[in-house]
């Protein structure tokens, strides 16, 4: 089966055609950053209309990039939620009228089941059951996940998910969008420990919380402004987050009794959280799994796999066009059950 998947939630257009007989056939991805830096963050009128300029001229780079003609497309997955509802909505307008052209099934999927099994496409993929991380802009939470669409909540975020305290840290200190690359690499620059900053919530429970560390920063910023110490306020931020997901995640698998671990979403390919995850789980004989780089970031690719497992039980979509911006990942149905 070779399924067509399609990511527009949010900043970013992916295609990416999944042959379930080779794997990942091809994938273009496009990303609006230029367009939206200017503006410190995602204004949701400019990602839709971009969604919509994009969309057929990526179709054709991927169909030359993968030699496979439109015929040959047996599905089409789309990301039907979460994210931003016009920049949804021309995902799955796109997804469903092709798929309604070609007379094949289509299937609305979510963003962040997409993000969790993206390693599931890497050479050494993680078997279920395991704890996933997913840690992204929008969504922090940690989830035993124990087959596809077998989905248990353990821990998420309150309120500021970790990827939007990056982003709004590195504002605070005039670093252009997007922030958590930008505040990782001056982040090297600097010393982890030159400020104790919190860390919300370890002791309580699962969940976290992100808003009381990112208020500290800004009192810091304010105490040493013209001091030149934004490298070690990004560091010492850096490390308050990435701590409080370790122990959280570490709580969660000996918590669970699981020994895998699986991080996904744009904060993944935090290199600083991926050293420490590695390091703090070898302690407790557990081993931690991440996608391949290109697919940590939104792109189609997830999108097709997840699309795949649904498809392949039967599952698909009717004609009518859904999207679900706000959409938790317990509502997932298990396809194995119909």
């Amino acid at each position: 089966m070779i399924v067509l998947g399609l990511e527009t939630s949010c900043d970013e257009t992916g295609l990416a055609l999944y042959d379930s007989e080779v794997g990942l056939r091809a994938q273009v991805l496009y990303s609006q950053i230029k367009l939206h830096a200017e503006y410190g963050g995602v204004v949701p009128e400019l990602a839709s209309r971009d969604h919509v300029r994009k969309l057929i001229p990526l179709m054709n780079q991927l169909l030359e990039e993968s030699k496979i003609q439109k015929s040959e497309i047996d599905a089409i997955a789309y990301t039907r939620g979460p994210g931003l509802m016009g920049a949804l909505m021309t995902g799955a307008l796109f997804g469903r009228t092709l798929a309604f052209a070609l007379n094949k099934p289509a299937i609305g999927v979510h963003h962040m089941e997409g993000h969790m099994l993206a390693p599931l496409l890497s050479e050494t993929p993680p078997e279920f059951p395991f704890v996933a991380l997913l840690v992204s802009g929008g969504h922090t939470q940690l989830m035993a996940a124990h087959g596809i669409g077998q989905y248990e909540l353990l821990g998420e975020s309150i309120d500021d998910a970790a990827g939007e305290a990056f982003d709004k840290v590195a504002k605070m200190m005039g670093l252009a969008y997007p922030g958590g690359p930008n505040v990782s690499k001056l982040a090297l620059q600097g010393s982890a420990t030159a400020f104790d900053f919190p860390r919300p919530m370890l002791h309580q429970g699962l969940d976290f919380s992100f808003s009381g560390l990112k208020t500290a920063v800004s009192i810091q910023l304010k105490k040493v402004a013209g001091q030149n110490r934004e490298a070690d306020i990004a560091a010492s931020f850096q490390e308050a987050l990435v701590d409080t997901l370790v122990k959280k995640s570490v709580k969660a698998l000996k918590q669970t009794g699981l020994k895998r671990l699986v991080i996904a979403g744009g904060v993944s390919a935090n290199s600083r959280l991926r050293e420490r995850l590695e390091a703090d789980l070898a302690k407790i004989k557990a081993t931690v799994y991440y996608a391949e780089p290109a697919l940590c970031t939104d792109n189609g690719a997830m999108i097709a796999f997840a699309g795949y497992q649904r498809l392949k039980a039967g599952q698909h979509d009717g004609l009518s066009v859904t999207t679900t911006p706000r959409w938790p990942m317990t509502e997932l149905s298990n396809p194995e059950q119909g």
